[in-house]
């Protein structure tokens, strides 16, 4: 089970950090297009790890933005009856976005978040190892709270990927 949970999460970090084709491009393209100064999100920036933002900040140096990359939910539903695993693994794309000023904080946290969601449906379709990525996603945005740079506000990119091992 462990495998199955962590195939999903390392190719979603390996399409966030890619050069050509992840997050600093989608970010600098929205960032033109709507004119708003964005601070690019660079690939040490994106974590595979599942951590609040208190212990997080405390525990060690962070910089924002930062998108935190892990695996909440994974379910063997035996849809292919003699696979091992054949099921979904829910992963979570956390966007975390801190300044000094409430005003424009949830408007640059709703850009990163077109990013990645930009980013997820760039990358329909099979994933290698046994994933497969449909295209949809739910996403939360929790309220903007102390933390960071003074203010921080998270949002949640939630997504299923069909695994089959």
């Amino acid at each position: 089970m462990a495998k199955t949970g962590s195939v999903a999460t390392r190719k979603m970090v390996e399409f966030l950090r890619a050069p050509d084709t992840g997050l600093s491009p989608a970010v600098a393209g929205i960032a033109l297009e709507t004119a708003v100064e964005l601070a690019p999100i660079p690939p040490a920036h994106v974590v595979n790890q599942n951590v609040s933002f208190e212990l997080s900040e405390r525990a060690q140096v962070v910089k924002y933005p930062a998108v935190y990359v892990y695996t909440d939910r994974v379910r063997n539903l035996l849809t292919e009856k003699f696979r091992t695993f054949s099921g979904k693994v829910r992963t979570v794309a956390e966007v975390r976005v801190s300044q000094d000023r409430i005003e424009g904080v949830e408007e640059r946290l709703r850009l990163y978040v077109e990013a990645v969601t930009q980013v997820l449906d760039a990358n329909r379709g099979s994933w290698g190892e046994g994933a497969f990525f449909t295209g949809g996603y739910d996403v939360s945005i929790d309220p903007v709270r102390h933390g960071g740079k003074n203010f921080l506000q998270i949002a949640k990119v939630e997504f299923e990927v069909d695994v089959s091992l």
